[in-house]
């Protein structure tokens, strides 16, 4: 019924990413942690050894839709992404963390 459909964008998501590009030394965690934080997102985002930034983030499946769309095509002013993946996409029944980090 159309309850569902509505309450759909509600579903809590659990979603691995890593971004690709130049995404270090821009400042791309503190902008990321910023924007999960104004879309009222949950997880943490770090930098790796291989010059990429890699993260997790949990949600609701509309506001993490938006963010997933952010880290693909905006990140920090002076960014460059190349690429984002996204991986280990799963339905959660509860947040796995209480704010946004940066590890």
């Amino acid at each position: 019924g159309v309850g569902l459909n509505m309450a759909e964008g509600d579903t809590l998501i659990s979603v691995d990413y890593e971004i690709f590009g130049k995404v270090q030394g821009v400042f791309f965690r503190k902008y990321t942690q910023a924007e999960g934080k104004k879309l009222g997102l949950v997880g943490w985002v770090q930098n790796t050894d291989e010059g990429t930034v890699q993260g997790q983030l949990q949600g609701p499946i509309s506001k993490v839709r938006h963010m997933q769309e952010w880290l693909e095509t905006k990140g920090s002013p002076k960014s460059h992404i190349d690429r984002a993946d996204f991986r280990n996409e799963k339905v959660i029944v509860k947040l796995d963390y209480s704010d946004f980090q940066i590890v």
